[in-house]
């Protein structure tokens, strides 16, 4: 497969890339997480590697006999950086609404590239599935999401069944997959080029690739204003998704940018379509 630029700006991400590494990134995530709470659990789950995860319990939970639906989160930061406690304001409005929500690291370049941060990605999955019912959580309701690079991972998940295959796991054996501003099939140019390895791996990165049938429902979600990854690859998944029979359902926010689905959790108030239409999703299946 020859990688297609108009579906992703090398520049923008770049650009984004040096102001998400300067203070901004740190202003950023200080705003994000203000007031939210802190997990109810932190575990190491790939003891190899050392990553961990932070586990957001609903209260309803506690005291409940019925068990919640559990979403295991992929932050982005363009496979090279972020880490699950800048994302705790998605674990927060995910547990306030009664989720329970799994926030996991993953190596990220150039500790690891790809494939290595797809294992990562899978095993943090498996153990939420073995682990979900000691937080209320339902194993066989766990959804798996991600924003970015993280929505790249999760959809690659749902997709291309290697990696829950080395977990003993099937993508259909997930509730869904939600993926906010996810590149799906995208130029890797650049610096990527290190990160993503050899030319002959690179149409293994894309999910747009994987699709014949036996995924999960999908929720894709993408602003039409996004400079960064174009919208272009949520279309394009969502009509190949729905060509061979798989449930889909995507919400383009009008004039919305790259983090405007993230930032909808930590403020419902910019983009409202956000949250409801991930909760109904959650709902519905």
């Amino acid at each position: 497969m020859t990688p297609r630029p108009r579906h992703i700006a090398a520049g923008a991400l770049v650009a984004i890339g040096a102001l998400l590494s300067s203070g901004c990134e740190r202003a950023l995530f200080s705003v994000a997480n203000r007031g939210t709470l802190p997990p109810t659990d932190t575990v190491v789950y790939a003891m190899e590697t050392g990553l961990a995860l932070d586990v957001y319990r609903p209260e309803a939970t506690r005291a409940s006999t019925g068990a919640a639906p559990v979403v295991v989160f992929f932050y982005g930061g363009s496979w090279e950086r972020g880490n699950r406690m800048q994302y705790r304001f998605v674990g927060s409005r995910l547990a306030e609404n009664g989720v329970v929500a799994v926030v996991a690291d993953y190596r990220t370049f150039p500790r690891a590239g790809f494939p290595d941060f797809m294992h990562d990605a899978a095993q943090a999955v498996a153990w939420a599935r073995a682990n979900a019912a000691r937080y209320g959580g339902d194993p066989e309701r766990v959804f798996i999401a991600g924003h970015s690079a993280g929505a790249q991972i999760a959809a690659l998940l749902g997709t291309d069944g290697r990696y829950l295959a080395r977990e003993g796991l099937r993508p259909d054996a997930l509730a869904g997959v939600i993926g906010l501003s996810g590149p799906y099939d995208f130029a890797i140019t650049g610096r990527y080029r290190a990160v993503f390895g050899p030319p002959g791996q690179w149409p293994d990165a894309q999910a747009i690739n994987f699709v014949d049938g036996d995924e999960p429902p999908f929720l894709l979600v993408h602003g039409d204003g996004d400079r960064v990854v174009e919208a272009r690859d949520s279309v394009d998944l969502d009509a190949r998704l729905r060509a061979q029979g798989v449930a889909s359902t995507l919400l383009l926010v009008p004039g919305a940018g790259h983090f405007a689905p993230a930032a909808a959790f930590y403020d419902p108030s910019r983009s409202p379509q956000v949250l409801p239409a991930v909760l109904a999703f959650i709902a519905e299946h």
